[in-house]
């Protein structure tokens, strides 16, 4: 059976992070074909629900990169990747060092999520924090309420490139950690004027805790034996390293642009519907 796996912010998303009208009916066209479809993501089971709303995504879901895969028929987490307290610390000390604020993605029991975050110190953040509590139904609270005993997925912060590399660096030797980063996708919108340096972002996981091995995972619960993935960050290069096929939107990063089989149409162009409505001569 053919899986076919799509990121979503850059990538199936439309600029307005909704599935536009033309890659509805191509999900549609694709289930009238029995071709199986889900979603590998960096965001939260919360803030991948709105978009897929409706589209009949009924497969696990891949979600924080990998770290942890919802199981939409069960109503649960089927597999995750968590943080230990260590290596929840060491992140916590580089942010800190490095004048990040940290945003702390977590599950209380019960499956729950909240997102424990320090303090906001700049308009970027202070919108991001609206951002994940407002549209992303994430319930937030200070980093001084964080028990010690908590299930850490990920921690996310904004800032400069140097932060960020810093950040990267300091991480590198710890064997279970791994970073991803780039320049914000909403940088515009977070009232930055264009003569000011680049606003980026970097999110730790748990090395394990990737969109390759959770892909893996879903072959061998779903007898899957070709996967054709769809993405457009650093994020998705393990994804890419486990697929069968894979192909990047045009406003892929240069990293994934080169490592694709082929460059396909821009995201907010229904770039990856059109390439399957060829694919699969729908």
């Amino acid at each position: 059976m053919t899986l076919v796996v799509f990121d979503l912010d850059g990538t199936l998303l439309d600029k307005s992070s909704k599935i536009s009208p033309y890659t509805a009916e191509t999900l549609s066209l694709m289930r009238a074909r029995a071709i199986p479809y889900t979603v590998a993501t960096g965001r939260t089971l919360q803030a991948a629900v709105t978009p897929l709303k409706d589209h009949f995504f009924t497969l696990p879901l891949i979600l924080k990169n990998g770290a942890i895969i919802w199981s939409p028929e069960e109503e649960r987490y089927s597999h995750h990747h968590l943080l230990a307290k260590e290596e929840v610390w060491h992140v916590l000390a580089a942010f800190t060092l490095n004048d990040l604020t940290p945003f702390v993605f977590s599950l209380r029991p019960g499956q729950r999520h909240v997102l424990y975050h320090g303090p906001l110190k700049t308009q970027s953040e202070h919108k991001l924090a609206d951002l994940f509590e407002a549209e992303r139904h994430l319930p937030l609270e200070p980093l001084t309420a964080m028990p010690d005993e908590i299930s850490v997925i990920n921690v996310f912060a904004l800032g400069s490139a140097e932060a960020v590399t810093h950040v990267r660096a300091s991480i590198a030797e710890e064997p279970h950690l791994i970073a991803y980063s780039g320049v914000a996708i909403h940088e515009r919108e977070m009232g930055h004027a264009a003569t000011e340096p680049a606003l980026h972002w970097v999110d730790i996981h748990h090395s394990l805790g990737s969109k390759g091995n959770a892909i893996n995972r879903l072959r061998s619960e779903l007898d899957i034996d070709h996967v054709i993935a769809f993405g457009d960050g650093d994020n998705d290069l393990s994804m890419f390293e486990s697929a069968s096929e894979c192909y990047a939107p045009a406003n892929a990063d240069p990293v994934i642009l080169d490592a694709a089989d082929k460059v396909i149409g821009h995201h907010d162009e229904d770039g990856v519907a059109r390439f399957l409505r060829e694919r699969f001569n729908l």
